[in-house]
């Protein structure tokens, strides 16, 4: 990791055989990157949250969708713990 002061701030440059950014990990292990990249790219493309409505609803409704299932997950876990007990 190289860094260098500048005007006081600490600029680090990653080489890029070093892990991916956490946030992707994360959106990546979700199943919803392919919507996350589509509110990217419309964002990218029209410079107005607005008018990517279609894409964030996708979006949101996919993490939705992984957050029931992993709170399930760890619901059963805790019982599965608690029937050994």
């Amino acid at each position: 990791m190289l860094t260098s002061g500048l005007g006081g701030h600490t600029w680090q440059v990653k080489k890029e055989a070093e892990e991916e950014d956490p946030l992707d990990q994360l959106i990546s292990h979700s199943g919803c990157a392919a919507s996350h990249y589509a509110v990217q790219e419309c964002m990218a493309q029209h410079q107005d949250w607005r008018q990517c409505q279609s894409q964030v609803k996708a979006f949101r409704d996919c993490m939705g969708k992984q957050q029931a299932r992993r709170r399930e997950e760890l619901q059963r876990e805790k019982e599965q713990a608690s029937a050994h007990c």
